[in-house]
């Protein structure tokens, strides 16, 4: 595919229209009721229309822009994406609330992303997790029912029941696109003074980029599958076998200035993960506040590690590990940290990518190190608000250093040794625009591996640069 002219951005329509119709029989003249219900609401306050009457609806408006520039002629990339949603969630009656919300996507004008590129037959790796990720022809079709949940709220705690969205170290948001990923099971959050519990039972995912739900073993292998230890193409997609995860975590804030965390994902059949990590925040008068952290991670292969056949299996390794610190200093506008991130040689760190982004340290917006062994990161941050104008800017380098692209036992994706530079710059405005935020992603990686590499480990990887434009409208 050759080099593209990017397509100009001279407007934005967004329609968004919620609601559903259902057929039924009025004589004529009668006022229409199309929407049931009184015109006043009831009175009572623990009544099932007061509590609907008295919900709070919530609105979204996004528009993206991506762009990536690969090196000499290997396909460049762009895409304009717009959309909105809505979000319902009734008030509590006896501590119950219904909430409900869906989101609409539109690809208003992007390259073909679902042509390979001809040099090297890699498909597009960032755009089109902006749109639907199984189908890169679809461009108006793209909407989601994104929650449906039934929440009980018991003493500053609570209990979800359906689809709903977390944000844990191992499943998380990772909202680098237009919507989120979800998921869908029983989500309890327990606060008890200065620790609060969290965990539940997930059966069902619906990873960012996709418009689909998918059982937990459905959802492994809905992104770039990469290879196995013997280098043949990894083929799990499908016929990952595990009947769902259950999840717990603990965040400790007891001892001045230390906030201790303890998580642990058990994937039936898959494998279990541990997590323990140290944060602390410890002031020095007006000078400001000194930051540490240490985080640990230790994982093992749980039954057949997703199947029986090791050809078909997502986990090959019994076990991995991985641990990292952090230290800074942050006064007021300014932050400044130094983190390092280590993945042992015992195995690949495995973690879906369908389910969230790295929970490291060093974790750099547009690239992963999941899937690694032997891998070290450093990653220097300096972030600071400028207090007249309120815009926010963060800029990171990190340097990652990796195994072989082709040492296909310790680097499943075929990642080469890179260094990484972002820059991002975010805006609130305020006045008659509040609520309209924007944001601006500058970010290159260049190849630090020693040698000549071949094309398929350098496109949508290293020596190239994107840019995302990002506007959100919340009401």
């Amino acid at each position: 595919m050759r080099k593209q002219t990017k397509i100009p951005l001279l407007a934005i329509t967004l329609w968004l229209a919620v609601g559903n119709l259902f057929a039924q029989h009025q004589e004529l003249g009668e006022k229409p009721t199309i929407w049931h219900g009184k015109e006043k609401s009831d009175s009572a306050s623990n009544s099932l229309l007061n509590a609907f009457r008295k919900g709070t609806m919530h609105g979204h408006l996004r528009y993206f822009f991506m762009e990536t520039n690969n090196t000499g002629e290997l396909s460049d990339y762009y895409a304009n994406a717009a959309g909105g949603g809505i979000k319902f969630v009734t008030a509590p009656i006896k501590g119950f609330q219904l909430g409900i919300s869906g989101f609409f996507t539109f690809n208003i004008g992007s390259s073909p992303l679902g042509e390979p590129d001809p040099k090297t037959g890699a498909g597009n790796r960032y755009e089109i997790g902006l749109f639907d990720q199984q189908d890169p022809y679809n461009t108006s079709d793209i909407d989601r029912l994104e929650e449906l949940f039934l929440k009980y709220n018991f003493k500053n705690s609570s209990i979800t029941l359906g689809k709903q969205l977390i944000n844990t170290p191992f499943i998380n948001l990772q909202d680098g696109r237009m919507r989120p990923t979800e998921v869908s099971g029983l989500w309890s959050e327990i606060n008890t003074g200065k620790t609060k519990w969290e965990g539940g039972l997930i059966k069902y995912i619906s990873p960012r980029g996709t418009v689909k739900w998918f059982s937990v073993g459905e959802s492994i292998g809905i992104y770039p599958m990469g290879v196995n230890p013997d280098g043949e193409r990894s083929a799990y997609r499908g016929y990952t076998e595990t009947k769902g995860l259950a999840m717990a975590g603990m965040t400790n804030k007891s001892l001045k200035y230390l906030t201790l965390q303890a998580w642990h994902m058990y994937v039936h059949n898959i494998f279990n993960t541990s997590m323990l990590q140290a944060d602390i925040k410890h002031p020095f008068g007006e000078k400001g506040q000194l930051l540490l952290g240490f985080q640990w991670i230790s994982q093992f292969r749980s039954g057949d590690g997703g199947n029986y056949l090791p050809e078909l299996r997502y986990v090959q390794d019994k076990q991995s590990g991985t641990f990292g610190a952090m230290a800074g200093w942050e006064k007021n506008l300014f932050k400044t940290t130094l983190a390092f991130n280590r993945i042992t040689d015992k195995g690949r760190f495995l973690m879906p990518r369908e389910w969230g982004r790295d929970p490291f340290y060093t974790f750099m917006a547009r690239e992963r190190n999941e899937g690694l062994a032997n891998a070290n990161a450093l990653v220097s941050t300096f972030s600071y608000k400028f207090p007249k104008t309120g815009i926010k800017t963060n800029l990171s380098m990190g340097y990652f250093d990796l195994p072989d692209a082709a040492d296909f036992a310790r680097n499943k994706y075929g990642m080469p040794s890179y260094t990484q530079l972002n820059l991002d710059i975010r805006y609130d405005f305020k006045g008659w625009l509040q609520g309209l935020n924007t944001q601006l992603l500058i970010y290159h990686k260049w190849k630090t591996e020693d040698g000549e590499l071949a094309a398929k480990y350098l496109i949508n990887k290293v020596n190239m640069q994107g840019w995302n434009v990002v506007l959100n409208y919340n009401f």
